[in-house]
């Protein structure tokens, strides 16, 4: 433990000495099996992702750099630096609505944090277990960023940016004043605009969630490993990072409970490929289907009760794994949903798919608003014989108060992995991952996840 200074916050000691000795930290066991959900998550949400649009953007444009063969880019034979790797990684990883979520910050914490934490380990040819360690550091990092800045609502990638720069730091086994350094550089990067939300090809939400702060994370521990000094406290002091962003945030979030409150828990894993808030209605209409046994000739109208907040960010949108009424359309059509299905926008003109949507209601609901965002739906089906089902959910399968288990996630992984990689390599990744603390070298996944 580093002494204490006079001119540094407690939170700020507290913060840097944790991510200065993370990697010798043993972690719960139970927050490595939670940790192991997210990475396999992740890898699916990276490999699927690098053949969507801005994933192919973001290989296209690493592929014309030149850099120091460090490490990977997932789904291609791209060996490159390990900030331009984790660029293209994160931008595979957010390419659509895939990837994991902290819903209390609303962030995406695995599809920056991974593949910073998966660069730098193949730069430093770091065990599965450290790269582990480097992940759960990154989680706790990212929410606590965005939990001290709150009330005031500022963009997710501020999180992003400091877990990646966490993780990054702890692979580079920095000291707890060089990890304040780090952090320093980070608050200079802070950045990000909900402009991105406005992108309907998805290209610069990805740079602005997965890529960029995975990417500019990795380059601040790299220049304070090279030498660069910075001010020892971005969170305190004259014009800081709290005071200009969010004055009536809280710094002492950034080290609340540290090593024993892990924010992991706190995180969502998606069932369904698709938006986030879209996950309560898929979850409430899928049980009715089953339990009813429900074809889309018995409907004459679905009335789906959101929460408001929630509501917004999917109503009626463009893409097709982002538009609430499309996706409860193609439920009741198919009888489920798959990847594919979700991500065909040719099914959004299906005569079909059309028809019932015209069927479909939806409101926002103030009452059904929750700070936990645990996905909450209530829905109402009439039946053209006159009888009405309803049924509900106030936290949907994958929130942190319903969780999902490996099998559901590695179910999720394959129907990602295979249509790239092919379903023996993607069995044998997912395995990989599944048990990541016997892997002695991180290296040893490329054979794996590259194509």
């Amino acid at each position: 433990m580093e002494p204490s200074h006079p001119t540094i916050s407690v939170p700020m000691q507290k913060l840097s000495n944790y991510a200065a000795r993370a990697l010798r930290k043993p972690l719960p066991a139970e927050v490595v099996e939670r940790a192991k959900l997210h990475l396999v998550d992740t890898f699916a949400a990276m490999v699927s992702g690098s053949r969507l649009l801005p994933g192919i953007r973001a290989r296209a444009y690493v592929g014309t750099l030149r850099g120091k063969r460090e490490a990977g880019v997932v789904g291609t034979r791209i060996v490159t630096s390990a900030h331009y790797a984790a660029l293209a990684n994160g931008m595979c990883g957010h390419a659509d609505e895939t990837d994991d979520t902290h819903p209390p910050t609303r962030s995406h914490p695995g599809t920056c944090i991974v593949p910073a934490a998966l660069a730098m380990s193949e730069r430093e040819q770091s065990s599965g277990k450290q790269m582990l360690r480097a992940v759960v550091l990154g989680y706790d990092v990212c929410a606590r960023t965005l939990l001290a800045l709150a009330p005031k609502p500022v963009s997710s990638t501020y999180g992003h940016l400091f877990g990646a720069a966490a993780s990054a730091a702890a692979l580079l086994k920095l000291d707890a004043r060089r990890v304040r350094h780090v952090f320093a550089f980070a608050g200079q990067q802070a950045s990000g605009l909900y402009t991105r939300l406005r992108d309907p090809l998805h290209v610069e939400k990805a740079y602005a969630v997965g890529g960029m702060p995975a990417h500019n994370g990795i380059q601040a521990a790299l220049m304070v490993k090279s030498g660069f000094s910075g001010v020892d406290d971005v969170f305190s002091g004259e014009h800081n990072l709290l005071a200009t962003f969010s004055p009536e945030g809280n710094p002492d979030e950034l080290a609340r409970d540290l090593g024993s409150d892990y924010e992991i828990f706190q995180c969502g894993i998606k069932c369904w490929s698709v938006g986030g808030p879209i996950q309560g209605p898929l979850h409430v209409l899928q049980d009715m289907i089953d339990q009813h046994q429900l074809r889309p000739a018995d409907v004459l109208k679905l009335v789906a009760r959101l929460p408001d907040k929630e509501l917004k960010m999917v109503n009626d949108r463009e893409m097709p794994n982002i538009s609430v009424q499309h996706l409860l359309a193609l439920m009741l059509v198919d009888g489920t949903i798959s990847f594919a299905s979700s991500h065909d926008s040719s099914r959004l003109k299906d005569a079909q798919v059309v028809a019932m949507r015209r069927r479909i209601q939806t409101v926002g609901d103030p009452a059904l608003t929750d700070p936990l965002r645990r996905w909450r739906c209530a829905m109402e089906i009439t039946l053209k014989n006159g009888h009405v089902l309803t049924h509900q959910t106030m936290a949907a399968k994958g929130t942190a108060a319903n969780p999902v288990t490996m099998q559901d996630v590695q179910k999720k992984a394959l129907d990602l992995l295979a249509p790239v990689l092919g379903r023996l390599r993607a069995r044998a990744l997912i395995s990989a991952l599944a048990e990541i603390e016997r892997i002695a070298d991180v290296r040893a996944l490329r054979k794996l996840y590259m194509k």
